[in-house]
């Protein structure tokens, strides 16, 4: 099997971060393709109409893409324990708000790197930040229990989306009022799947 995937992408990070996590890198090759919205890879295209990454190209069967798909379907092809039965829905509602954080946080980028100066809109940029940092407040507020004991799928996604916003937005300072998530994630990215991944 084959990842289509960029390492800055968090979304595509998850996947990946996985993969070390389950011991599935001996299945599945890593191939870094270079996509935007307005540039979709021919690749890319190829195995997500939406022109999006990461897409998982399988041997026997068509490609999976969004990352919530692939990583239930590696992590059920592991055999692996990331979406427990005891706690599956509260781990999938942590892993869609994660996933929420980077999809403000990525229209962010995109409008700063993709839109002409003069159409960037600071109340668009304004407006996402204002989402994601909610979402931050929620998960700080109200989930830290969920982010603690075995591994988990929601706690690789809520730390590869705040890894994204040091990247991209560091200058937000997410960690201000947040902190019982900002130790939480100091220790969860020192993991080595977590270390191996950094873009």
């Amino acid at each position: 099997m084959k990842l289509l995937m960029s390492p800055p992408s968090p979304f595509a990070r998850k996947v990946r971060v996985l993969l070390r996590e389950v011991d599935l890198l001996d299945r599945v090759a890593e191939q870094q393709v270079s996509t935007s919205p307005l540039a979709s890879a021919p690749d890319a295209l190829a195995a997500n109409p939406l022109g999006k990454i990461p897409a998982l190209l399988r041997d026997d069967g068509p490609a999976l893409y969004d990352s919530r798909v692939i990583t239930r379907y590696l992590n059920d092809l592991a055999g692996a324990k990331l979406y427990p039965d005891s706690s599956l829905y509260e781990v999938l509602t942590l892993e869609a708000t994660a996933d929420a954080i980077m999809e403000a946080t990525v229209a962010m980028t995109y409008e700063v790197r993709l839109r002409p100066e003069a159409q960037q809109s600071d109340d668009w940029i304004d407006a996402q930040w204002a989402k994601a940092a909610r979402a931050i407040a929620a998960i700080d507020a109200r989930w830290m229990s969920h982010l603690h004991g075995p591994l988990n799928m929601a706690q690789i996604a809520v730390s590869c989306a705040l890894a994204y916003v040091d990247l991209r937005h560091g200058d937000r300072d997410w960690r201000d009022g947040n902190d019982a998530l900002a130790a939480w994630q100091a220790t969860f990215e020192a993991r080595d799947a977590m270390q191996a991944t950094k873009p």
